[in-house]
């Protein structure tokens, strides 16, 4: 499952766990008691409550808050109509959701932007980044998703890098002022060969030339568990830098406890390091099927929320 499909569409998933679907509204004209919040602030998408909750976005928030969910992610939120936006921002408001990332820009996949230093692929993006201002103002949003594009293989990397770090620092010249930030994300060679920014090393690298708090960090485990592994150490190491995470176990980016990731531990040792006020973003598909398939999602958060803390 690729990072274009998310920013295309949402996928399916994830319900109830604790109490039956059907006890808990999920009309936005109605309200009942929510389930006990989790620990972390994990972050669903649109779609994967739809077998619960139905198609209507407004349901499918009151659902995510009725389960215990305090955030929700949207990297489609710019696409979507201004009415819908301002909906959306007025419940998520009221049901205490706080706005996750949303993709900030056009994101190049097969060929050089950023890294090219070209002026118009620059003024592209910050005009892209002007708009996601008002984005951002509309729907209560302090994240915005940066993937700086292809590598130019014209271009040694160190040069590449110094085109980035440019734009980037012009960029935060337009976030800084609105106490926003853009989360740079690494992606995998696996799932998208030929990228600038894979590893957390070298985001660290770019984020600390670019020297702004409007330029932190996305941790995407996913990502990262294909590109170099490591994932505790390298959280570590960029803890200073680092502004938002992602979710998706490996292999098959579906939820926790589907794969290889141990992310019970991983969510104890962020908390622990003081990062109860991360979103993580459910960047993920559903392993199960159906309405079934959803409350599985959501016993599998509860399971790995449920580490106790020193």
């Amino acid at each position: 499952m690729k990072r274009r499909d998310f920013v295309k569409k949402s996928l399916v998933g994830a319900a109830a766990v604790g109490v039956s679907s059907g006890a808990l509204a999920t009309n936005s004209e109605t309200q009942t008691t929510s389930a006990k919040p989790f620990q972390l602030k994990y972050a669903p998408h649109l779609g994967m409550f739809s077998n619960s909750a139905g198609k209507d976005p407004i349901d499918q928030l009151n659902f995510m808050a009725d389960q215990g969910f305090t955030a929700y992610e949207d990297n489609g939120m710019k696409g979507r109509e201004i009415k819908m936006q301002e909906k959306m921002a007025s419940i998520m408001a009221k049901r205490g959701l706080e706005m996750g990332v949303f993709v900030a820009h056009k994101i190049y996949w097969k060929e050089p932007s950023l890294t090219t230093g070209k002026e118009d692929s620059r003024n592209e993006f910050l005009s892209n980044i002007r708009e996601s201002v008002e984005i951002a103002k509309r729907v209560n949003a302090k994240w915005m998703t940066v993937v700086p594009g292809h590598l130019d293989l014209r271009q040694e990397i160190g040069y590449q890098t110094v085109n980035v770090v440019e734009t980037l620092k012009a960029a935060c010249d337009i976030l800084e002022p609105h106490g926003l930030v853009m989360v740079l994300e690494p992606l995998n060679f696996y799932n998208h060969p030929g990228l600038f920014l894979t590893k957390m090393a070298q985001a660290y690298e770019v984020c600390k030339h670019v020297n702004s708090p409007s330029c932190k960090i996305l941790c995407d485990m996913y990502h990262q568990q294909i590109q170099e592994g490591n994932l505790i150490p390298n959280i570590d190491k960029s803890w200073d830098e680092i502004g938002y995470f992602q979710i998706g176990d490996n292999p098959g980016r579906k939820e926790p406890t589907t794969g290889e990731i141990n992310y019970k531990n991983i969510f104890k040792h962020i908390y622990e390091k003081g990062g109860s006020n991360f979103i993580f973003g459910m960047e993920h598909g559903n392993f199960h099927k159906g309405k079934e398939g959803e409350e599985k999602l959501i016993a599998a958060y509860r399971e790995v929320d449920s580490f106790e803390p020193k």
